[in-house]
């Protein structure tokens, strides 16, 4: 995501794309005490997913598809053990909430994804072992098929009708309406 050479790479192997989902992403924990490592969440999380669907628009644009970028619940709060974390995927969120009013003229739809803790080895050294138990319980493990884990459906609803109708999304709408239909339409 952050190499120029292998993205256009990547882009010159499509032919047609009716979806492109930026799932890529990087966690280094620290305290903000350095800002290499700040700069180096920014450069993955949200320059990479920048460079990735720059690179792809053409293609989407071209089947009136769609573009999904996975952020993180910590774009919406911080997550006091990785702030820069925090700060890139709260980055990546506004540079979504930007590509989908730009980019609706086009016919492209930019949706984000925020996911809770998820069971993966980025997070594998997490103690969440009460969200563990939560999702065992519901969902007991099938013999040779490996789970990976997600936000519990009951904690979904609890923010789906917030987004829906909360603060955020009607800023969002009333500024989208400021984009000019020139502006709307560019490459």
């Amino acid at each position: 995501m952050t190499n120029a050479g292998q993205i256009q790479d990547a882009v010159e192997k499509v032919e047609a794309l009716d979806i492109l989902i930026n799932n890529a992403g990087v966690d280094l924990h620290n305290d903000l005490s350095d800002r290499a490592n700040l700069e180096r969440h920014l450069a993955v999380n949200l320059f990479g997913t920048y460079a990735v669907s720059q690179a792809f628009l053409p293609l989407v644009a071209r089947s009136h598809g769609a573009m999904v970028n996975v952020l993180s619940l910590a774009a919406l709060a911080s997550v006091p053990f990785t702030p820069a974390y925090s700060v890139s995927k709260a980055a990546a969120f506004s540079l979504t909430q930007s590509l989908r009013a730009l980019w609706a003229g086009r016919g492209v739809k930019v949706h984000a994804v925020f996911a809770g803790p998820v069971d993966t080895d980025m997070t594998r050294y997490l103690t969440y072992q009460s969200f563990l138990r939560v999702r065992r319980a519901r969902h007991p493990r099938q013999p040779g098929k490996r789970r990976r884990g997600h936000l519990p459906r009951s904690h979904v609803g609890v923010y789906r009708e917030g987004w829906r109708t909360g603060a955020t999304k009607a800023l969002e709408r009333q500024f989208t309406a400021y984009v000019p239909q020139s502006e709307a339409n560019i490459a």
